[in-house]
């Protein structure tokens, strides 16, 4: 099936008319007409089927839909590719990094390196590490920053810095004398807590750990972020477990300590294999290693 009519199928599929389908495709109407007949005849079946005034697919077509729709999927990452490729050589800092980390750390580096490299243009997107390998290997981005391991054939990672997991209570949960000292997993029997259903590595490991507690914590509320049971904790909700970057950009009135447990948090950052970091990127990441070692170090003293 030729790749034209692989573009008409899918426009008619979009818009439901010939006439929609032309306008998207930038082509006549009789143009389009006359491509979806040499298609059906190419195939040896109909396509479509006209019901109350619009084209609708036929059974033929309904099972080629899936992966037409894969087809114009890669396509366009085609597409968002080559364009990016062509970019002058002399792009900006393009960072993509996780929502916690683009309220602490980022800002600072950014801000940092602006004073050093002043004519620099920087563009900062913030997405959840699922999507950020996508992100980096069609060059939409150049550095990532995560507290994931993307690993990925493509991409090489640099450890930035490395923290606790923290547990973090209402306002007058602990006393100062237990604030001065990390919690033991064991002490969370019995706690009401605040469940995350994040589906990532650090919470699957979490997950495992809280499992082993006898009586098991007392988990009545879940939410899919960290913010979220920051804000929840703060009202009463009970405990919740989250990394030392929310911990610490969080504006609710916590108290926090450090779990007592062999699992360190790492950021990340993850570039390309094949395009070295030059010397605005590489200076970016130690600004963002100083800021995150130094929060680290304030929030441990």
């Amino acid at each position: 099936m030729r790749l034209r009519y692989i573009e008409l199928f899918h426009a008619v599929l979009s818009t439901g008319s010939l006439t929609g389908a032309a306008s998207l495709l930038n082509i006549s109407q009789p143009a389009a007409s006359k491509a979806l007949q040499q298609a059906e005849n190419h195939l040896g079946f109909a396509l479509f089927s006209r019901v109350r005034g619009r084209l609708q697919p036929t059974q033929q077509a309904l099972l080629m839909r899936h992966h037409i729709d894969r087809i114009m999927r890669e396509m366009y990452d085609l597409q968002r590719l080559s364009a990016n490729i062509t970019r002058p050589e002399s792009h900006p800092l393009r960072v993509t990094c996780t929502p916690t980390l683009a309220q602490v750390v980022v800002p600072d580096a950014i801000a940092r390196l602006g004073k050093v490299y002043p004519g620099t243009i920087v563009e900062l997107y913030t997405q959840h590490s699922a999507v950020m390998c996508e992100s980096l290997m069609l060059r939409e981005t150049d550095i990532g920053l995560t507290l994931q391991d993307l690993s990925h054939h493509g991409l090489l990672q640099q450890a930035l810095c490395h923290g606790n997991i923290m547990v973090v209570a209402p306002p007058g949960w602990w006393s100062a004398r237990e604030l001065a000292r990390p919690l033991p997993i064991g002490e969370l029997a019995g706690q009401p807590m605040i469940g995350i259903t994040v589906q990532d590595a650090l919470g699957n490991m979490l997950q495992g750990h809280l499992a082993k507690i006898d009586p098991a914590p007392r988990t009545n509320v879940w939410v899919q972020t960290y913010q979220l049971a920051c804000a929840l904790v703060a009202r009463g909700g009970g405990l919740a477990l989250v990394d030392p970057f929310t911990a610490r950009c969080s504006k609710e009135p916590l108290q926090m300590r450090p779990l007592k447990l062999q699992l360190d948090v790492t950021l990340r950052a993850a570039f390309r294999s094949d395009n070295p970091l030059n010397t605005v990127q590489r200076r970016f990441l130690d600004y963002v290693r100083e800021f995150a070692q130094g929060l680290l170090a304030v929030g441990a003293a």
